[in-house]
């Protein structure tokens, strides 16, 4: 005869607790005691069952609200009969067990609920050391039996150049899970991806993406805007200098008297939007060494000496006719 079991206590959960707070109680505790991590352990093989069959009837509200009576009812029955109280208690629970679980006593070859047979014959082994991803999948699955399929909603930043040339990307989810995820080509901000079967209990996961900030390019719908430095040689005779793209490095050419502000473009070398791609807006600043070296100050010194033009000019003539009216 099976003596009452407090599942409650079993799972160390109070007896006022939510499903979802149960659900995290088995899952600690599944990992813990799971006969895969403990081969040979007679006892973590019961406890593990103990989780199983009381995860079973706390996480069904009919299978609960049943539980709960009998729970009440006999304690009430124990106080007034004593021993025979006892007894009855326990044939009412062992009653209890065999039409809610369907299964005698704990010598029964049908000890082992579904959920239990599905993760204990994991090819993957998800409870050993280092499977960590296995492991959530497959208590995952335990919960599946319980829920209905039900959508969840999840958010992803990646970095530009991930964003545009996509790839594998591993996420987490609130619940725990890590899932691996073929992301396509030029995602774009606030798009949205449905990934089937991936939500709770074979629902779907609905994955917004976000696109980082980045510290060179900026996003311009299809275009994309950058700084790129010149010196003043550089400006001064142009010529061809490397440009970052999300391509990698090319070649442009800039013209010679270019001014600081000045914007160029790379045709076709921005973000692809609808299947078209915008280009690459280049604005010039031109800078001067932070730190010259001798030889370099002595050419800036000749240079100044035989200038003889003043590049605020126009400002100072605007200004005087500004006063003369």
């Amino acid at each position: 005869m099976k003596n009452f079991r407090d599942y409650y206590e079993i799972l160390d959960v109070s007896p006022d607790a939510t499903v979802d707070e149960i659900k995290r109680a088995y899952r600690r505790l599944a990992r813990k005691y799971h006969p895969d991590v403990n081969p040979g352990d007679k006892k973590a093989e019961e406890t593990f069952k103990d989780l199983v069959e009381a995860y079973d009837v706390l996480c069904d509200p009919e299978k609960r609200q049943k539980y709960d009576e009998l729970n009440r009812n006999q304690k009430t029955r124990r106080r007034g009969k004593g021993g025979s109280g006892n007894r009855r208690y326990g044939e009412d629970f062992n009653n209890f067990v065999e039409q809610t679980l369907g299964k005698r006593g704990r010598k029964s070859n049908q000890t082992r609920t579904q959920t239990e047979r599905r993760v204990s014959q994991n090819d993957s082994n998800p409870y050993r050391p280092g499977t960590r991803k296995t492991a959530y999948k497959a208590t995952e699955q335990s919960d599946s039996e319980q829920e209905r399929p039900r959508d969840v909603e999840a958010r992803l930043k990646l970095p530009l150049e991930k964003a545009y040339k996509g790839g594998q990307e591993r996420i987490r989810l609130e619940d725990g899970r890590s899932l691996e995820i073929d992301m396509p080509s030029a995602m774009i901000d606030g798009q949205q991806m449905r990934l089937r079967g991936q939500g709770i209990a074979g629902g779907d996961l609905y994955l917004t993406i976000t696109i980082a900030s980045h510290c060179f390019f900026q996003l311009q719908g299809k275009d994309i805007f950058c700084r790129v430095p010149v010196t003043p040689s550089e400006a001064f005779f142009g010529g061809a200098i490397k440009v970052p793209t999300l391509d990698g490095l090319v070649q442009m050419s800039i013209p010679s008297g270019v001014k600081s502000g000045q914007r160029l473009r790379l045709a076709n070398k921005g973000y692809p939007v609808d299947g078209e791609r915008g280009d690459q807006l280049v604005e010039i600043q031109i800078v001067v060494p932070s730190n010259p070296s001798d030889a370099e100050k002595e050419l800036y010194q000749k240079l100044r000496d035989v200038e003889n033009w003043n590049p605020r000019e126009s400002i100072l003539q605007n200004r005087n006719k500004e006063k003369s009216s």
